[in-house]
Parts: structure tokens; sequence; C-alpha cells
């Protein structure tokens, strides 16, 4: 799969039915993938830790979950990139899934939250297959990475694991137990278990296209996030702009 190079980071150069085809292809090969959705936060993290750089850079997807990462997309020439963003890529395959038959598991979210997605989603899309839910105890991704969790899903025997776990624990939690998963896709989803249960407020649709969701956000959780948007914002578009006037290499990956 195409990508662009953003700071060391390969970002998918897709649209949503590109991702949707792919999803498709990999449970009907039952090819071994992980998905990473990738922002501007995503990004500035990879910087901070190689370990996740390669993670990120393994993942058989990294989709343009940031409008900032589309815009590049599309400056580099590529028009035909938009966002696929983690709940939305959600919603699109579960419609999807009517038809495809692929089965669902929600791994993921505080006590209480993945069986009440399952709840909604399946009220949602009627006939959507949803197999099982299973809710982490606290603990890094390593105390959570276990072949005693991968046989409760592997029981299931999902298509494609739903992990909606805090960015990057996701990515090192997908990368450790896809070796044991017999799911054919993980996907890391971050918020978006807290956003269709209605946990979590989700930023209005003409915030998300023109950008500003991460004013939303900030907004919202202030002392969550303020680093993130306060710092690493800023620090992107510096280093962006050494990678665009060729001050300072990054490797492809």
């Amino acid at each position: 799969m195409a990508r662009t190079n953003v700071l060391g980071v390969g970002v998918s150069l897709i649209n949503m039915r590109m991702a949707l085809d792919t999803l498709d292809r990999w449970v009907a090969n039952r090819d071994r993938q992980y998905v990473s959705v990738c922002n501007v936060h995503s990004v500035m993290e990879c910087q901070r830790d190689e370990d996740l750089k390669r993670i990120v850079n393994s993942a058989g997807m990294t989709t343009p979950d940031g409008m900032p990462l589309v815009w590049l997309s599309r400056l580099g020439g590529h028009r035909f990139v938009s966002r696929v963003y983690g709940p939305d890529l959600m919603l699109a395959e579960m419609a999807a899934s009517q038809q495809s038959g692929h089965r669902h598991f929600f791994y993921g979210g505080r006590e209480g939250i993945a069986p009440r997605l399952a709840q909604v989603l399946g009220r949602r899309f009627p006939g959507t297959r949803i197999v099982g839910t299973l809710t982490p105890p606290l603990g890094s991704a390593q105390d959570l990475c276990s072949p005693q969790t991968a046989a409760l899903i592997n029981q299931a025997a999902p298509d494609i694991v739903w992990v909606g776990v805090s960015s990057p624990k996701q990515e090192f939690w997908m990368s450790c137990m896809r070796p044991l998963l017999d799911a054919p896709v993980l996907i890391g989803v971050g918020a978006a278990f807290d956003f269709h249960t209605g946990s979590q407020a989700q930023a209005p649709p003409w915030m998300q296209r023109s950008g500003l969701e991460w004013l939303f956000r900030l907004v919202h959780e202030p002392r969550r996030l303020w680093r993130r948007y306060l710092v690493d914002n800023p620090w992107f578009l510096y280093e962006l702009a050494r990678q665009k006037l060729g001050l300072k290499r990054y490797p492809a990956p």
C-alpha cells in the first residue's frame, strides 16, 4: 500500500472506500494484519519512541485519521485521499458487514462500555455479527498481552477485533497480540467506544472537516489534553517545515 512520509511515519494514501476494500480482502484471505489510525499526536509520539514508530510503520494500514495528514497527502498530488477517522471507519465497516457477514469483537473501554457498544451498534446495524466483548483491567500493554486474553478472543472466532484503548497503548497491544490472535484484522480506534456509546462528546462534523476537532477536545478535556495540542501541534509544524525545506531528513519508512 502506497504511503506518504510524514516525519518518518508512513501514512497510507487511502480513502474510506479503499480502507473498506482492504479490510474485506484481508478477511477473505485470512491475512493477519493490524491497522493504526494516525493523527498529528500519533506522529509526534513516534518522534519520542522509536519502538512505536516501528510498530506504526509495520501496520498493514496506517490511516490518515487527522485532517492535517489528509491535506499533506493532497498537497503531494494524491487528491483521492480522504480522512479515514477511527470512529467513522468503525461505523462504515459495521454497515458493510450487514452484507459481508464479518464477525466483530470489542476489546477495551471502561467497565461496561464494550457491552453497551455492542448493544448500540447491534441496534443501529441489524444483522451485524458481534461475537464478543472484553473489558481489560488496568495495566500496561505488556501486562494485558497474554495467552489467556488471546484464548478468550480466539474462542469467539471474530474476523475483526476493535481495540478501544488509548493511543499509543493500543499500538503496543496490537503488535504484541498479533501473533497470538487468529482474527485476520485488529483495528485500534481509541475513543470510538466512548463516542459511539455517548460516554464522551464528539466534535460536530464541521469542526472535524475543518481540522478543528483538536480545539473541541481541548475545551472539553483541558487538563488531560493541553500538552498534546499546545505542545505537539506547534512542534509538528516546526518539524514539518524542516522536512519540507530539506533542513532535516526523515528516512522513508
